[in-house]
């Protein structure tokens, strides 16, 4: 089955053949990965959170956020191409298929070399599944806004 159609006269060999990716869809699923575990490249910064164990899909779940602050929507599309084909290239080797991952774009992903990408995601994954590493929900760091009270102090 191809990509395009005859009238295109691209041969089979010639098509790209990259992974589709399951994507979050809503609000509720991407602020359901906030407070996971981080990491930062500089071409993105990834969260993943495992999902729970009734939710399990059998597949891992990815979602983009592009903000406007980054370019116009010509830019934001490119961005978010880039980053589906870099994670759908790398993610059979290095996804949990019970965990969902949301990707937030910085600029440099528009003019990084894609190889650089690559590497950026194999390196964000190595640091996202390092047992080595504390889950951040479970850090003893209080959350921002919060008044912590030591015993005995006054």
């Amino acid at each position: 089955m191809s990509r395009f159609p005859a009238s295109f006269g691209l041969p089979s060999a010639l098509e790209a053949r990259i992974p589709i990716l399951q994507t979050l869809k809503s609000r509720p699923q991407f602020l359901a990965v906030r407070g996971g575990r981080r990491s930062s490249t500089p071409a993105f910064l990834i969260e993943v959170r495992e999902r729970p164990a009734a939710d399990n899909g059998g597949t891992a779940r990815f979602g983009f956020t592009i903000t406007k602050k980054i370019g116009n929507a010509v830019v934001r599309n490119r961005i978010r191409r880039r980053l589906k084909a870099a994670f759908a290239t790398s993610a059979g080797d290095h996804a949990r298929s019970s965990c969902d991952y949301v990707v937030i774009a910085r600029h440099a992903a528009l003019d990084r070399p894609f190889a650089a990408l690559l590497e950026d995601v194999a390196r964000a994954f190595a640091a996202l599944h390092d047992n080595a590493k504390r889950d951040r929900s479970n850090d003893a760091r209080p959350r921002p806004g919060k008044t912590v009270v030591k015993k005995g102090s006054t």
